[in-house]
């Protein structure tokens, strides 16, 4: 059986110090940052607002928590330094819901929160909120007065859901959180301009960017036109690098600078060398944050890396062993391993010793026909692109190859929405 991961009471959280893989201090924990749902649907927990040593105060997306224990935070060691800004849709947990007066559901009696707790889900790098600390009868999180006090789940109270406070672009927001990304960019292209700039802002960074990529190149510009300069560098920097790349290349030069200097170096560095190619050519379909293995890995390594559930299942079919470096433009390209073969090796074989080499790489001025054709003949999801001198530069994956090989319009074809659902999401029922 899984074991259960521990529930943390927020209040335990505060002012608690944050560290990188390093052991250095960060900063320290003001508050912790949550998206209520409809109905009485547990929150999900985004991140932290984190006070660093300028008093500074920045967002740490809980995906860049590794560990919450011994009264502090381990982080990734992957900071994103601008400031924080609340967003219409979310909810400072220790600023907001403490000393809020709720209902229970079961009695409608009146009761102040004291506490709520947060767990991981399992198997899952996503956290809710999932218990409330109440008491009864008058009093506050901060004046502990007389009175029974109870923890309960979540929705055994009221007065905290959607539904209730009728948030504007939450509610509809809401009902589309169950949507595939390609889902929601279909639904958002039906909307009027002003409601689909509303749901843009009200979507955090990343699921925003996922949905930008699903996209015609209309909406994706109108939308990233109309948030603010940061907040645009910072949705650029959670897109693939190839599809920030695309999008980019259809802004002007002056703002394509603007937002690159505004993005962190590493990944407009990404993002630099992609606009260097041609569109159409390997270089220009590519992404370079494919998985890359040194020739000492293990299987184990490799399995460990493709779980990674951030990945595409395309980018998590197959490893590329590369000498150091591991960054892209790496070392020497020795060849790839496909996903079926981790699984027949035992967990201790060495990633150098089960190699498909057999197969020539893409070269990164490589023509679309010239890429389609590889994909059909070796029946392949995904494709190392090489150098002249051997470096891996990135790989292109057949969604990559379809998207430019299919009409320019396509994306306006609902695929997996009817007609009724799309007329009713446009209008917000």
């Amino acid at each position: 059986m899984a074991a259960v991961a521990p529930r943390i009471f927020v209040s335990h959280l505060s002012g608690i110090a944050v560290f990188d893989p390093n052991g250095d201090q960060v900063g320290r924990v003001r508050d912790l940052v949550a998206i209520l749902r409809v109905g009485r649907k547990p929150p999900r927990l985004l991140g932290l607002v984190v006070e660093l040593h300028t008093r500074r105060r920045i967002f740490l997306p809980m995906t860049r928590v590794t560990g919450i224990e011994s009264g502090q935070v381990i982080t990734t060691g992957v900071v994103n330094v601008r400031r924080f800004e609340q967003r219409p849709t979310e909810r400072l947990v220790l600023g907001e819901l403490l000393d809020r007066r709720v209902r229970l559901v079961e009695t409608g009696e009146e009761v102040t929160v004291l506490d709520v707790s947060v767990q991981q889900l399992p198997a899952r790098r996503d956290w809710e909120i999932d218990r409330v600390f109440v008491r009864k009868g008058k009093g506050s999180a901060f004046r502990r007065h007389k009175g029974e006090t109870l923890t309960v789940e979540w929705s055994a109270v009221t007065g905290f859901s959607l539904e209730e406070h009728g948030q504007g672009a939450e509610n509809l927001l809401a009902t589309f959180e169950q949507l595939r990304p390609a889902d929601l960019a279909n639904v958002l292209h039906h909307l009027s301009a002003k409601r689909r700039a509303e749901v843009a802002a009200a979507l955090d960074d990343d699921r925003l960017a996922d949905v930008l990529e699903e996209l015609p190149e209309d909406d994706q510009i109108e939308i990233l036109g109309k948030l603010k300069e940061e907040r645009a560098a910072d949705v650029l920097e959670a897109m693939d690098p190839d599809d920030a790349a695309d999008l980019l290349a259809e802004l002007p030069e002056a703002e394509q600078e603007r937002l690159l200097t505004l993005m962190q170096p590493d990944e407009a560095a990404d993002v630099r060398r992609l606009m260097a190619y041609e569109e159409k050519t390997a270089g220009g379909l590519m992404t370079t944050e494919p998985i890359v293995l040194r020739p000492d890995a293990t299987v184990a390594d490799a399995l460990a890396r493709v779980r990674n559930p951030d990945l595409s299942p395309a980018l998590a079919a197959q490893v590329y062993v590369c000498r150091p470096p591991d960054e892209t433009p790496t070392g020497k390209y020795l060849g790839t391993v496909h996903f079926q073969r981790l699984l027949r090796d035992p967990p201790y074989t060495l990633v150098s010793s089960i190699l498909d080499d057999d197969l020539q790489p893409l070269a990164p001025d490589a023509a679309l026909p010239e890429v389609a054709g590889f994909f059909a003949t070796y029946d392949m999801v995904a494709a190392p692109v090489v150098d002249e001198s051997g470096s891996l530069l990135g790989a292109v994956t057949v969604d990559d190859v379809l998207d430019h090989m299919l009409p320019e319009d396509w994306r306006e074809t609902e695929f997996q929405l009817d007609d009724d659902e799309v007329e009713g999401a446009a209008h917000g029922s």
